[in-house]
């Protein structure tokens, strides 16, 4: 009975340690795969951060434009309107 109850605590010993080892393989695969995914997340962050500065520099070169355009259409559109209350008024 002692060398049964004996041969059971030693396979289960065997077992334990066994199934530390492939828990520990386990967690090690899941690190680098957690690893990989986070320097191709990084990756991905750096390309949008570096378009999204690209972005704003071309934004920057266009706004005064935008700004010119506008006031442009703005002198257009009082003129349009001027014209079609003279007109308006002649009828």
């Amino acid at each position: 009975m002692v060398k049964a109850t004996m041969s059971l605590s030693l396979f289960l010993t065997w077992v334990g340690t066994a199934c530390w080892g492939v828990c520990f393989w386990w967690m090690h695969r899941l690190s680098a795969r957690q690893e990989t995914m986070l320097r191709e997340l990084h990756e991905v962050t750096a390309r949008i951060e570096k378009l999204s500065k690209e972005e704003h520099e071309l934004i920057r070169e266009v706004h005064p434009a935008v700004e010119k355009i506008e006031e442009a259409v703005g002198d257009v559109a009082v003129a349009v309107d001027a014209g079609a209350i003279a007109n308006a008024s002649e009828r």
